[in-house]
């Protein structure tokens, strides 16, 4: 998808809050001066010039892609990633309150209590939302302190498996092919994976995001067996529970460059099905915004998933995927 002065012209069009950092990529910053519509020419070609070099996208890159299958099913996803978050009150809490939401029957709802809770949730919850783990161990169990087998997952009934998530990378210091060996087995044994990618301020500052993107998806690619039960999360590090969120086009951007990333080093059929989906600071206020890009497919929510109701209304901005459809 080419990127014009036309479309950059179109995102400054709004509010003068926009403020245009240099080193930021378009994202709002308060101590940022903000765009003279005196000189929007000049900011408009400011921005493209640097948006150019920092995500050099292909103007080979088509306009739009048809909404057509997404992963077989052709359904939106959304996950809720809980995090090291709840107590067994807040917990029951939060899946009554799940349980009594009217939520849009074309889309794939997970949900990704902490362990411990798992089996709580699993025989509480309404099987209209399916159980995920936050993580699990690269092979079979055995002598391993303080981790979880993929087989203890599937025996209380969870059918997904986080990986990926930067939380593991950049904290536990999981790299890439260590993550890549763990989808495979976790593929292997029947588990679905949300395989999680996305870049650090400094690496896009950088205009690396494509290559940090490229590069964890590829240690994905050198190890799954299939990509039939593969979701792919975006989650720039950081958006992830700052507050700052990508614009949709900062993320239409990279969700069409991993398309392009997965036909051309997959198969077209696998960048047709498989389904990617954002997370970073997605909430009630911006799902519907961010749902209406052709190539965000759903999302993976963090704190906003702690909240019922507000989790179901990013579960029904699937609504406003139609629309743009």
């Amino acid at each position: 998808m080419a990127v014009t002065s036309t479309s950059l012209a179109s995102q400054l069009a709004g509010p003068t809050s926009l403020s245009y950092c240099p080193n930021f990529s378009g994202l709002r910053r308060s101590s940022c001066s903000k765009l003279d519509h005196s000189n929007s020419i000049s900011a408009t070609q400011s921005l493209f010039q640097h948006l150019h070099s920092h995500l050099r996208l292909s103007s080979s890159r088509k306009a739009s892609r048809a909404v057509v299958t997404m992963t077989g099913t052709g359904k939106f996803f959304v996950g809720g990633n809980w995090k090291c978050n709840g107590t067994k009150d807040s917990i029951s809490k939060l899946v009554s309150d799940l349980n009594s939401a009217k939520l849009e029957a074309d889309v794939d709802v997970v949900v990704a209590p902490p362990f411990v809770y798992l089996d709580q949730v699993k025989s509480s919850l309404t099987d209209r939302i399916e159980i995920s783990a936050q993580n699990s161990w690269v092979g079979k169990g055995g002598a391993f302190t303080g981790e979880i087998s993929v087989e203890q997952l599937k025996d209380i009934g969870v059918k997904w498996v986080i990986l990926g998530h930067s939380e593991r990378r950049h904290i536990v210091g999981e790299d890439d092919q260590f993550i890549g060996k763990k989808a495979a087995y976790a593929l292997s044994e029947g588990l679905g994976v949300i395989a999680c990618i996305g870049e650090l301020l400094e690496e896009r500052e950088a205009g690396k995001t494509f290559d940090v993107c490229f590069q964890q998806l590829k240690a994905f690619a050198d190890t799954v067996p299939s990509w039939d039960n593969v979701v792919i999360a975006y989650e720039p590090v950081w958006a992830i529970g700052t507050g700052k969120v990508a614009t949709p086009q900062q993320a239409q951007e990279v969700h069409a460059a991993v398309r392009d990333w997965l036909k051309n080093n997959v198969s077209a059929e696998v960048a047709s099905k498989t389904r990617i989906i954002y997370g970073g600071s997605v909430n009630g206020g911006n799902s519907a915004e961010l749902a209406k890009q052709e190539d965000i497919d759903g999302f993976l929510v963090g704190g906003a998933s702690l909240k019922g109701p507000e989790f179901a209304i990013i579960i029904n901005s699937v609504t406003s995927k139609k629309v743009a459809a």
